[in-house]
C-alpha cells in the first residue's frame, strides 16, 4: 500500500537502520576499512610513508670473479671464486652469511628431513599418504629420486676459504647457509675481499627435480649420448643484509627462492670445446669461442625482422654426433645484476634477433634462444619472438630494459628465471615419419612460459623483492603483467589471470592469506600466482581504472628499480601515486581468506505519494483490485453459488455505494492545510517531485563472502533498455555484512530485473545470487553408463587367464594403434 511522502521517507530511514544493525551486535563489528598502517612497518629514513626509498636508503654490493670447469663425464662443477663485499649499511658486521643452495639435496638437509610423506614435489604429488580405506602408495618417480640421491654425493665441498692476505677464514655451515667469521669487524663504508674453491655433483633434474641440473639424451648419435646442463644456484653467494630483516638467512627448503645483492660479475666457464654456452651477461671473447661465420651471423642478427641462426640446426646435429676431449673457456661479464646462471650443451642451436628499444640506457638488446633439435619449429618460430614481445610490453609498464641480452634456453627445467637468462621447457614430439609436431597446449605453454620468465627479469631481478618471504611480490606481480603481455599476444590463449580463474580457490577451505611466507603456503599456484594477479587485474580494470593504475604501477617500478621493495612499499606507492585509499583492498585480498560473494536479496519498489486524496486513494483502490482473486471465491463463482448480497438487493446501506477508498472533504481539507503549511522551498521540491513522478527502488544486498568489493549492477527496464551502475566498495564502510541502496529512475523507466557483476569482474564465487528475480540455473543432461568395478575381487580371472601373452613387437604395434 502506498504511504504518504513523509512516512515513505521514514520507511527508507528505518530500513537502512535495520540493515546496519541486523548483524552488528555488541562485540561483532569488523571495520573492513580500518587503516592498514596499523599493520604495516612504521615509515623511517630508509622507507618513507609514500612508499619511496627514504633519504638514507642503502643496500650492500657484492662483486664476483668466478672460474668454473664443467666435467661433462662426471656431471660435476669444480670452481674458484673471489668475492668483494662492500658494507653500505650503517651497521658494523662481524660475520657474513652465504647461501649454499646445493646443500638442500643432502640427505640430512632440513628440506629432506622436514618433507612430509604426502607433500607434493614441484612438479606435482609423487606420493600418497593414504587413508583408512586406501593404503599409502609410492610412485616410481619418487623411487627414482630416492635412488639417485642415495647413489650420489650431493651438496657443496668448500675448500681453501681465505681472506685477501691468504689467511684462512673460520666458517660454519648451517644447512644451506654458511657463516664466515671476519678477521676484523667490517665497518660502514668498508669492503672485504675473500676467496674459496668449491665443487659439487650436478643433480639429474628429471630424477631429483630442482631449479637446475642436467638432462641426459641416451639416443643421440654420439656414443654414450649427450647432456644439456642448466646451472643455477651453482656458486656460494652472499645472503642479502637488509634494513628490514638484517641477514635474510632463512633455510632454503626448495620452494621460496631468494633475494640477493646487486654486483658486478666476471665469470670464466670452461666446457667441452664443442659446447655452446648461454649465460648471464655479455660474451667477452667471441673471437675465441665462435667461428668467423658465427661472429658474422651474430652481427647480422642485430638488425633483422626475424631471428638469425648463430649456430644452425645442422651444425648442432653435427656437434651431437662427435664429442671432443678439447675444452674452451667462455668469458662473460655482467654489471649490476643480482645473480648469475648459465647453460651448456653441444646440442644447442642458437638464434638471435636485435630489439631496438631506443633510449639512452640500452638502445639495442640481443634477444636470443638456445635449444636442441627437440625444440623444433616450436622454438624456431616463437621463443625469440616472445622475448621481444615481453620486453616491449614490460618496458611500457615499468622502465627500459637495462641489460644487453635477454635469453631463453631449453632444457630440463620447465620455467625458471635469472638475470638476462631464463630456462624454459616445452618441446616438440618426434613422429614415426621423422617429423616433429607439437600440440596447441605445448605452443601455448612455450609462449606463456617465455613471457613469464623473461618478465621475471624485471620482477624480481631488477625490482628486487624477496620471494622467500613474500612470494606474491615476485610471482603475483609478474603473473599479472604476463597476463597483460599475453593478451596483447593472443587473447584466445587462457592466461589464468581473469577473475573467474580464481573463484574455485577463493571459496575453498584449503588456503592461507597471500601474505603467508612461501614455505607455509598450502597451494602455491593459486596463492602466489593467480590470486594476486587477479587482484591486480581487478584493481586496474575495475577499481582504479587503467590511467590511475598504470601511472602508479610505473611509479613503483621506477622507484624500486635496482632496489629492494617490501609489500608496504608497494601498497603505499600504489595509494600515494593513484590518490585512492586502498587499505580495504589490500587487507581483504592479501591479509585474509575472505572471498567475494555479494547477494542481492530484495528489491523494494516505491512511488511518490501526492498527498492529494483524490489521486492517492484511487491508486490504492487499483492496487487492491489487482490482487489475485481468492481461490475460494473463484470456485464459488464457478459453481454458480449465489451470494447473499445478490439474493437480497433490497437490503443496502451507505457502504454498498462507498468503500474505504472513498474520498471525503475532510481528507481534501487536510491536503489543503498540508500545502499551506509547507515553506516555499518545501512546496517547490514537493510539487516538482509530484510532477516528475519518478520510480524509487531500494535494493538490499548482503555480503556472504566477507570480502568487500564494489557493487557492479546491470539494471534492466520494461522498455528493453539497460543501465550499468558502479557503486564503490565504500558503501560497506559502516556495515560490511548488509547494505541497502536507493535507486531513482524516471517514470518511464520501470525496473524489471537486477544483476550483480554481469561481466564477472570481481571474482564473485556464487553468481546465482547475483540475480533479482532469481534465474533458472543453466545446467545440462548428460547420458552416462555406470562403470564396472575394477577391484581385484571383481576380475573375471576364469576368463582372463585364457589371454595369450603378447610379444614385445605386438605391444609396440598396439601402442601405435
Amino acid at each position: 500500500m502506498y504511504k504518504p511522502l513523509v512516512f515513505c521517507a521514514a520507511v527508507l530511514i528505518s530500513s537502512f537502520a535495520q540493515a546496519s544493525t541486523i548483524q552488528q551486535t555488541k562485540g561483532h563489528f569488523e571495520d573492513k576499512f580500518r587503516q592498514l598502517d596499523e599493520a604495516l612497518p612504521t615509515p623511517n629514513v630508509y622507507r618513507n610513508a609514500a612508499g619511496e626509498p627514504g633519504h638514507q636508503y642503502w643496500q650492500q654490493k657484492v662483486d664476483y670473479k668466478i672460474k668454473a670447469k664443467l666435467d661433462e663425464k662426471q656431471h660435476r662443477i669444480e670452481a674458484s671464486e673471489q668475492i668483494k663485499y662492500t658494507n653500505n649499511s650503517p651497521d658494523t658486521l662481524k660475520y657474513l652469511w652465504l647461501q649454499l643452495d646445493q646443500n638442500k639435496f643432502k640427505s640430512d638437509s632440513m628440506a629432506e628431513l622436514s618433507t612430509a610423506f604426502a607433500d607434493p614435489a614441484r612438479r606435482g604429488p609423487a606420493t600418497s599418504a593414504g587413508d583408512a580405506n586406501t593404503p599409502a602408495k609410492l610412485s616410481l618417480a619418487e623411487l627414482r629420486r630416492q635412488q639417485f640421491m642415495a647413489d650420489h654425493e650431493l651438496g657443496y665441498e668448500i675448500l681453501n676459504l681465505k681472506d685477501s692476505a691468504g689467511n684462512k677464514l673460520h666458517h660454519v655451515v648451517v644447512g644451506t647457509n654458511m657463516r664466515i667469521d671476519l678477521a676484523k669487524p667490517l665497518k660502514p663504508g668498508s669492503s672485504v675481499d675473500f676467496s674459496m674453491n668449491y665443487a659439487f655433483n650436478i643433480i639429474e633434474e628429471d630424477a631429483v627435480s630442482g631449479r637446475s641440473g642436467y638432462e641426459h639424451f641416451p639416443d643421440d648419435a654420439r656414443e654414450g649420448g649427450n647432456d644439456i646442463f642448466l646451472l643455477a644456484q651453482w656458486f656460494p653467494r652472499l645472503h642479502a643484509y637488509t634494513d628490514y630483516e638484517a641477514w635474510t638467512n632463512k633455510e632454503f627448503l626448495g620452494r621460496g627462492e631468494f633475494t640477493l645483492e646487486f654486483g658486478d660479475y666476471d665469470v670464466e666457464l670452461t666446457v667441452p670445446a664443442d659446447h655452446i654456452v648461454a649465460a648471464t651477461g655479455e660474451l667477452q671473447n667471441a673471437k675465441e669461442v665462435l667461428t668467423k661465420e658465427q661472429q658474422k651471423r651474430l652481427e647480422q642478427a642485430k638488425d633483422t625482422k626475424r631471428p638469425v641462426f648463430i649456430v644452425t640446426e645442422q651444425e648442432a646435429l653435427e656437434n651431437e654426433k662427435q664429442g671432443t676431449n678439447k675444452q674452451k673457456t667462455w668469458r662473460f661479464k655482467a654489471d649490476n645484476v643480482r645473480d648469475f646462471a648459465w647453460g651448456s650443451s653441444r646440442k644447442f642451436m642458437w638464434d638471435a634477433k636485435g630489439y631496438h628499444q631506443g633510449g639512452s640506457v640500452e638502445p639495442l638488446v640481443m634477444a636470443m634462444s638456445f635449444y636442441p633439435k627437440e625444440g623444433g619449429d616450436l622454438w624456431k618460430k616463437y621463443s625469440t619472438e616472445a622475448i621481444v614481445h615481453t620486453l616491449e610490453v614490460y618496458s611500457r609498464f615499468s622502465f627500459d630494459y637495462p641489460y644487453p641480452t635477454s635469453q631463453s634456453v631449453n632444457g630440463p627445467v620447465g620455467g625458471m628465471e635469472y638475470p638476462m637468462i631464463t630456462f624454459n621447457g616445452p618441446r616438440t614430439e618426434l613422429q614415426d615419419d621423422g617429423s616433429r609436431t607439437y600440440s596447441q597446449s605445448e605452443k601455448r605453454f612455450l609462449i606463456g612460459v617465455v613471457i613469464h620468465e623473461i618478465g621475471h627479469t624485471y620482477f624480481p631481478m631488477i625490482v628486487n623483492s624477496d620471494e622467500r618471504q613474500w612470494t606474491w611480490m615476485d610471482e603475483g606481480l609478474n603473473s599479472f603483467l604476463d597476463g597483460v603481455a599475453g593478451r596483447e599476444w593472443d587473447p584466445q590463449i587462457p592466461w589464468g589471470v581473469e577473475p573467474r580463474d580464481v573463484v574455485d580457490y577463493m571459496k575453498s577451505s584449503n588456503q592461507v592469506p597471500v601474505m603467508t611466507q612461501s614455505d607455509s603456503v598450502l597451494r602455491l599456484g593459486p596463492n602466489a600466482y593467480t590470486k594476486p594477479a587477479v587482484a591486480l587485474n581487478i584493481l586496474r580494470e575495475t577499481i582504479l581504472g587503467r590511467e590511475l593504475f598504470d601511472f602508479a604501477f610505473k611509479e613503483y617500478a621506477n622507484r624500486w628499480m635496482f632496489k629492494r621493495p617490501t609489500p608496504s612499499d608497494f601498497f603505499r606507492t600504489m595509494e600515494e601515486a593513484s590518490g585512492v585509499d586502498l587499505d580495504w583492498f589490500w587487507r581483504g585480498w592479501f591479509y585474509t581468506t575472505d572471498h567475494v560473494d555479494i547477494s542481492i536479496d530484495r528489491v523494494y519498489s516505491m512511488r511518490m505519494d501526492t498527498k492529494d486524496p483524490d489521486i492517492d486513494f484511487a491508486r490504492e483502490r487499483q492496487i487492491e483490485a489487482d490482487k489475485p482473486l481468492s481461490l475460494t471465491d473463484e470456485r464459488n463463482k464457478n459453481t454458480g453459488l449465489k451470494l447473499w448480497v445478490d439474493k437480497n438487493p433490497d437490503v443496502t446501506d451507505f457502504y454498498d455505494e462507498n468503500d474505504r477508498f472513498t474520498v471525503t472533504n475532510k481528507e481534501r481539507n487536510a491536503y489543503r492545510k498540508f500545502l499551506k503549511g509547507l515553506k516555499d522551498w518545501e512546496r517547490t521540491a514537493f510539487e516538482r517531485a509530484i510532477k516528475e513522478d519518478k520510480n524509487y527502488y531500494v535494493l538490499q544486498f548482503s555480503n556472504k563472502g566477507g570480502l568487500v568489493m564494489p557493487i557492479i549492477l546491470k539494471l534492466d527496464f520494461a522498455d528493453g533498455s539497460t543501465q550499468n551502475m558502479r557503486i564503490p566498495a565504500e558503501i560497506w564502510r559502516r556495515n560490511s555484512e548488509a547494505v541497502s541502496k536507493l535507486i531513482v529512475t524516471d517514470k518511464d523507466k520501470v525496473l524489471t530485473s537486477v544483476e550483480i557483476d554481469p561481466r564477472w569482474e570481481t571474482a564473485d564465487v556464487d553468481i546465482e545470487n547475483n540475480y533479482y528475480p532469481r534465474r533458472i540455473i543453466p545446467s545440462r543432461v548428460e547420458a552416462y553408463k555406470k562403470k564396472k568395478s575394477t577391484s581385484k575381487v571383481s576380475r573375471d580371472i576364469m576368463q582372463d587367464i585364457k589371454t595369450e601373452l603378447k610379444s614385445d613387437d605386438e605391444d609396440k604395434d598396439a601402442d601405435k594403434e
